[in-house]
């Protein structure tokens, strides 16, 4: 799981980033609305922490610019101001939970978990087509056939799967999977996709991972192989 942290007092950011990172959540920090808006819109985040009071664009006003780009990331607003008024423009900002400071580590963390519950972060198996990933187990199954995906197979497979036909570019991919400090390049990902090609062929999925000139790779269905099947 990422996690976005937009906050602008570094020792509280980096607190939390060190709770999370301990909890096995790979974590990135940006001190101001204007990166952190940023950062949000690559899609690459399974949650957003966000704080109202931060420099350049307020924690609002980064909530409704994700929400107007149909991001449904959740997310978690912190918070000194505790009046009904503000918790109410945080909620209709787009924000999923709001969060009061001083706050507890551990209510912070049982937060978290909702909502990535909510949003199918706790779910074992994803699907597309007749094809399907367990998260548990790292397997990719069609019917009786399944083969199993090494690490950054599966991290690949799963953005694929969670983005659907959306249009995912290998930049997002590269810094979903190998992370911003990574000495990783585009190739990685051309790499990685041609062996995720011949495991999905290999077990008789129906859908492909197609190239989209100049933007990404996404997941289609063949529709040769419905009809068949049908």
């Amino acid at each position: 799981m990422k996690v976005l942290i937009i906050e602008d007092e570094a020792l509280l950011a980096d607190s939390i980033k060190s709770l999370l990172t301990k909890k096995g959540f790979e974590v990135d920090i940006a001190y101001d609305g204007e990166s952190g808006e940023e950062y949000a819109q690559l899609g690459i985040y399974d949650l957003v922490i966000l704080d109202i009071m931060i420099p350049k664009i307020d924690g609002y006003e980064v909530a409704r610019r994700i929400r107007a780009k149909r991001l449904g990331t959740p997310i978690l607003m912190l918070t000194a101001k505790s009046e009904l008024e503000d918790r109410i423009a945080g909620l209709n900002s787009g924000a999923d939970y709001y969060l009061t400071k001083p706050f507890d580590t551990r209510e912070l963390l049982a937060c978290i978990n909702a909502l990535l519950r909510r949003q199918g972060g706790q779910v074992n198996e994803l699907a597309f087509g007749n094809t399907s990933l367990d998260l548990s187990s790292a397997m990719l199954i069609c019917g009786e056939k399944r083969v199993r995906l090494s690490a950054k197979e599966f991290d690949i497979m799963r953005f694929l799967f969670q983005s659907g036909e959306r249009i995912i570019s290998k930049e997002m991919i590269l810094a979903k999977v190998w992370g911003y400090d990574s000495d990783a390049v585009e190739n990685h990902v051309e790499v990685y996709i041609g062996f995720l090609r011949k495991k999905l062929a290999s077990i008789g999925s129906n859908i492909r991972i197609e190239a989209i000139r100049r933007l990404g790779y996404h997941l289609e269905v063949n529709e040769h192989d419905q009809k068949v099947a049908n």
